[in-house]
């Protein structure tokens, strides 16, 4: 005899779960909220200043003097700017700034990178040794140059022009700047120089069809972080200028301290933001180039 067959049981089929997961609440990272927090006291630190620059140029001169510096103004004005412009010889100025920063970089730049393409890319012998000796001049003070330099300039009637102030200022921010271009030359990969040398072209040809173009991050940022320098220079300028035509901005600021000590301070505060705003300006169109640039022409290399 055979034993019944046990009866067949249909499979069943688990349907699905309509309700909605449960989302696990994320606990709050203690790292992250220390570094909000940290980057919002240096924002707040970076920004306040520039803030109240701004607010107490717009301030009137009694309220600046009766009231609190730093209390919010009873009153606005623009009259600021306009005896700014019309103390000193602002206009003046700016020009001379912008032609002596323009100037600086155009040599800063050039030279940078034709010291950083012959010692990084072309090589030759005892090459490093000679960037070595570039890179000494980033520790070297720009006050022991100050005498030598004004003997220089009244031996060569150099004295009181534009090349007396682009020059030492070109000559002392190069080292950075060669180092910024070799670390990203250093970057580039080797086989593209050989594959444009196999084409044919020589050095000056993969120099500017090549190298120039892909540079042009590291450009920026060498010209932005040195343009902050030169516009703000006050040693070279007031050791080589002489006349107040050629007087850059931290110069012309000497203009608004009147008789007896007594000095415009809203007026200064509106010369201030205004030679100010093109830096901010310009930074803000290409933080983006300098952040790049940074990070190919210093990590990367």
């Amino acid at each position: 005899m055979t034993a019944p067959a046990a009866p067949m049981t249909r499979p069943t089929t688990a349907l699905p779960d309509s309700r909605p997961p449960v989302r696990r609440r994320r606990q709050p990272d203690l790292y992250s909220t220390l570094s909000r927090v940290l980057i919002a006291l240096i924002v707040i630190v970076q920004v306040y200043p520039l803030a109240w620059l701004f607010i107490t140029s717009l301030r009137t001169e009694h309220d600046f003097a009766t009231g609190d510096p730093f209390a919010l103004p009873t009153s606005l004005t623009w009259e600021n700017y306009a005896r700014a412009f019309e103390t000193g010889n602002l206009g003046m100025n700016i020009l001379n700034s912008f032609i002596v920063t323009m100037g600086a970089n155009f040599l800063i730049v050039l030279l940078g990178m034709m010291a950083a393409y012959a010692l990084q890319v072309l090589g030759f012998r005892f090459s490093k040794f000679v960037r070595g000796l570039f890179l000494i001049g980033i520790i070297v003070p720009v006050q022991i140059a100050l005498v030598p330099l004004f003997i220089d300039y009244s031996t060569i009637n150099l004295l009181d022009t534009y090349p007396s102030m682009i020059i030492p200022l070109a000559g002392f921010a190069l080292p950075m700047s060669i180092y910024l271009f070799s670390s990203f030359f250093e970057y580039i990969p080797r086989e593209t120089y050989e594959a444009a040398s196999l084409d044919g072209a020589g050095p000056y040809r993969i120099f500017g069809l090549i190298t120039l173009p892909l540079s042009i991050n590291t450009v920026v940022t060498v010209v932005l972080v040195n343009s902050i320098f030169i516009w703000n220079d006050f040693i070279f300028a007031n050791t080589f200028v002489l006349s107040e035509g050629l007087k850059t901005i931290p110069l012309g600021l000497q203009n608004y301290i009147g008789a007896m000590g007594k000095t415009d301070w809203t007026a200064t505060f509106a010369a201030v933001c205004v030679t100010i705003t093109p830096l901010l300006l310009v930074f803000l169109v290409l933080n983006k180039a300098m952040i790049q640039g940074l990070e190919s022409g210093a990590t990367k290399g």
